[in-house]
């Protein structure tokens, strides 16, 4: 059984790095709780994860509207993928989910990427995957844990050879 992974990000480059080569061994349905104090690159790593899938545009912290929706349309597939980031940094009780629709997130072909996840405590569904971040000196500490099979099977292709972390 696989363990949590830890890896050390050095700087800003580096957590969005980590984010694009996310993108590319995630599945397209997925949920990714994002966990860290303000500042720790929660929303540097959600960039990354938008560009790995090829979205070009500007990528802004959904901390004011609580959710970005986003279509890209994948560079190897003739497929749109939809992306749901959610902050939730802001959210005052776990109940105000149901009025932002938020379980439709979660019903179709979507990768949700959720910061401040603990905001909407039994509202939400389980992870896939959970991500903490912390400060470490100038960096970041990292920790990856799988919350499912879908999770595990994502952790074991981050582990790959030929991908470079």
């Amino acid at each position: 059984m696989l363990k949590d992974m830890n890896i050390l990000l050095a700087d800003e480059a580096a957590t969005e790095k980590l984010g694009q080569t996310f993108a590319a061994v995630c599945p397209p349905r997925c949920l990714i709780f994002l966990y860290g104090d303000l500042g720790t690159g929660k929303t540097t790593f959600s960039r990354g994860f938008l560009r790995g899938l090829g979205y070009a545009g500007r990528v802004k912290s959904p901390t004011y509207t609580l959710l970005e929706p986003y279509e890209i349309q994948t560079k190897n597939e003739r497929a749109v993928r939809h992306v749901y980031h959610l902050d939730l940094y802001r959210l005052a009780d776990p109940e105000e989910l149901a009025y932002l629709g938020v379980e439709d997130c979660f019903a179709d072909e979507a990768i949700s990427l959720v910061e401040w996840p603990q905001q909407g405590e039994g509202m939400l569904p389980p992870a896939d995957v959970n991500i903490l971040l912390q400060y470490q000196d100038a960096g970041r500490w990292l920790q990856i844990q799988a919350g499912t099979d879908k999770g595990r099977r994502i952790m074991q292709s981050l582990q790959a050879p030929d991908l470079q972390l």
